[in-house]
């Protein structure tokens, strides 16, 4: 028998899966909520949406059209927010761009993106000095002044508060289809030039649905219309998670804190009353320093830690300042949710047992997880098995823009690979072991960075810890800890070793991963969006080795 379709009524209105209707009930349920940017001003969702329709007048003005690329240099504001809505809104792509990458990968993201229109903060001009004239493609500057005075660049069109003053409200979106690009943005690889992922209208609207699907469902493991949102994740990076269009829609009090300034975070969180935040766990290290030093009160704060795996000893001491903390899992590609904790049934109150679980993830909505071997054969779920998690998902991007080669092998078997070594056990918690490339083996063994750095991390003198491979002529590699010492202490081999021979003697760990060597640094190398650099930590240990060989 054929397949049967509904045959609606001549005028029903087909509803696409655009980013223009995130907008529809918070602009009935909350219009006197406010936007709020750093100490400096907020908005009504009202006055929002006419700045929106503004921000899409203007940039009509200077050129854009359905399908350009407008590109965004900015710290977290209302005004991304704005961008965020506006350029998808009237058909455009808009570019995040990541202004942490040095200048000349940031010329060949906005090259390769083919950006014509750029909207740039004012603390990136000299920047875009240096690199506009390799920019053939840029048709026009907008200067964001963010309430300074002073002149304006001379390839500058105009400010962008005093052109979106003067630009219409009343803009005139239309309906068109779903499945258009609405963002594009770059993520940065092992090797070789940033890739481009990009995420259609339709994409985005599913992976907003689905981002609030797993929250609500458990008391603190989430938020929900009544919570106060401020991002704690660079806009430019995967749309801040795509947590502000899920705070948008529920039409969320906002509050963005523009450059990260750990006592200006303290400051709004205490202000607003700020209650769900995201972050890496290098800023969740960062606001926990900056309580301490200004002794502001960091309970009753939700945070879903993501971008490196969240650690028992973070997650217990953000738990024992009143903090709720809970692990999230998600790359780039993947927009970026696909997992989230979640507390095990029955094991309410079992502090030991709910920080397990808060450390661990569970598949959201409508996310298909496998783990499987080298030929795709599934791994069993047994919390032992290892295997490189693979996914499915509504919203997963299709391609690296521009690279047939690397997107055919993102997407080898019909299945996104992850490139991250995970176990999932029989009630479906996915916990992350390592990733492909830092997996350390020798003697035939496997050692999980991600779990010796862990133990490592609970010398009473270190203060945060990485572990990698280095070469070795017997066992093929052998694990290296660089640890940055607490204030004043010099940790030893012993020490460091002290709670990895526990695990072994537990049988948490195998034997070989006992450390013989270890380096002290005054911090570890981080990489654009705040994860530690292991790939330089590597080359700068490789060259250390060639100087000690060369003397």
């Amino acid at each position: 028998m054929p397949l049967r379709f509904a045959e609606p009524a001549t005028e029903a209105y087909r509803f696409p899966l655009t980013i223009r209707h995130l907008l529809d009930s918070a602009l009935t349920t909350a219009g006197d909520r406010r936007i709020v940017y750093r100490d400096q001003g907020s908005w009504t969702y009202r006055e929002f949406a006419a700045r929106v329709g503004r921000l899409a007048s203007l940039l009509e003005g200077v050129g854009a059209e359905q399908g350009m690329t407008v590109a965004v240099m900015d710290w977290d504001s209302h005004r991304y927010l704005e961008a965020y809505f506006a350029i998808p809104m009237m058909g455009a792509v808009l570019q995040t761009v990541n202004v942490r990458l040095p200048p000349p990968q940031v010329a060949y993201t906005l090259n390769h993106a083919h950006a014509e229109i750029l909207l740039v903060h004012r603390d990136f001009f000299p920047l875009v000095d240096a690199i506009l004239p390799s920019l053939p493609g840029i048709k026009a500057v907008i200067a964001i002044m963010d309430g300074a005075e002073g002149e304006l660049p001379p390839y500058a069109k105009g400010e962008y508060e005093a052109l979106s003053a003067a630009a219409s409200p009343d803009y005139p979106f239309e309906d068109f289809d779903e499945n258009a690009l609405a963002t594009t943005f770059y993520t940065t690889g092992t090797t070789g030039n940033p890739k481009g992922v990009c995420f259609t209208h339709r994409q985005l609207v599913l992976h907003t649905l689905t981002c609030n699907a797993p929250f609500g469902t458990q008391e603190g493991t989430g938020f929900g219309y009544s919570d106060v949102y401020m991002p704690l994740t660079p806009m430019f990076h995967v749309h801040a998670w795509g947590v502000p269009y899920v705070a948008t829609m529920l039409g969320m009090t906002q509050v963005y804190p523009g450059r990260y300034e750990p006592e200006m975070l303290c400051r709004l969180r205490t202000e607003h009353k700020v209650t769900y935040s995201h972050c890496v766990p290098t800023i969740l290290r960062m606001v926990l320093d900056a309580a301490d030093a200004t002794g502001a009160d960091v309970s009753g704060w939700t945070l879903t830690i993501g971008g490196s795996a969240l650690s028992a000893q973070l997650c217990e001491e953000g738990r024992r300042r009143g903090m709720r903390l809970i692990a999230g899992y998600g790359m780039s590609e993947t927009a970026p949710l696909v997992a989230v904790a979640r507390i095990r049934p029955g094991t309410e109150g079992d502090e030991a047992a709910e920080i397990e679980a808060l450390t661990a993830t569970v598949p959201a909505p409508m996310v298909s997880a496998r783990i499987v071997d080298e030929d795709m054969n599934d791994v069993a779920h047994d919390g032992r098995a290892r295997g490189e998690l693979v996914l499915r998902a509504p919203w997963l991007t299709p391609c690296y823009t521009g690279d047939a080669k690397a997107s055919e092998t993102l997407w080898r078997g019909g299945w996104m690979h992850t490139q991250d070594i995970a176990t999932i056990d029989p009630d479906g918690y996915i916990r992350i072991r390592d990733r492909l490339k830092d997996v350390i083996k020798t003697g035939g063994e496997w050692i999980d960075s991600i779990q010796l750095e862990e133990l490592v991390a609970t010398a009473e003198s270190v203060a945060e810890a990485a572990v990698v491979a280095v070469p070795d002529a017997k066992w093929g590699e052998r694990p290296l800890a660089v640890v940055v010492p607490k204030p004043g202490a010099a940790p030893t081999l012993d020490e460091l070793n002290a709670p990895v021979e526990k695990a072994i003697g537990a049988g948490a760990i195998t034997r070989y991963a006992k450390l013989e060597r270890f380096e002290i640094v005054d911090a570890l190398p981080r990489t654009s969006v705040g994860k530690i650099d292991k790939k330089l930590i590597r080359a700068n240990l490789a060259e250390m080795a060639k100087e000690v060989t060369a003397a």
